[in-house]
């Protein structure tokens, strides 16, 4: 088993604390279990639910990227399947 760290309700990406294979649990430290379908490497992003392309990928409870692909439910998110969006800063400090 592999344990993820969840940071806020909002996120749909966990950070895994230690590498995770496909096939292994991922348990979401105060939270659910999700099975893990590919290899994750130590402190690197899994997908707490299916994510659509185009979708928002939420860590911290903030916006890190949008979908380039498809994600499923305890895949790898990486620079291979998000990308950066721009943000406007000022309107968030409001």
């Amino acid at each position: 088993m592999t344990n993820a760290i969840l940071l806020d309700s909002r996120d749909n990406v966990a950070t895994c604390t230690s590498p995770a294979q496909a096939g292994d649990t991922i348990k979401i430290l105060g939270g659910d279990e999700i099975p893990c379908v590919e290899d994750i490497p130590a402190w690197h992003k899994v997908a707490l639910k299916k994510i659509a392309r185009g979708e928002k990928i939420f860590k911290y409870g903030e916006i890190i990227g949008e979908a380039s692909s498809d994600i499923d439910c305890g895949a790898w998110v990486s620079h291979e399947n998000i990308f950066s969006v721009p943000r406007d800063y000022d309107a968030e400090l409001l």
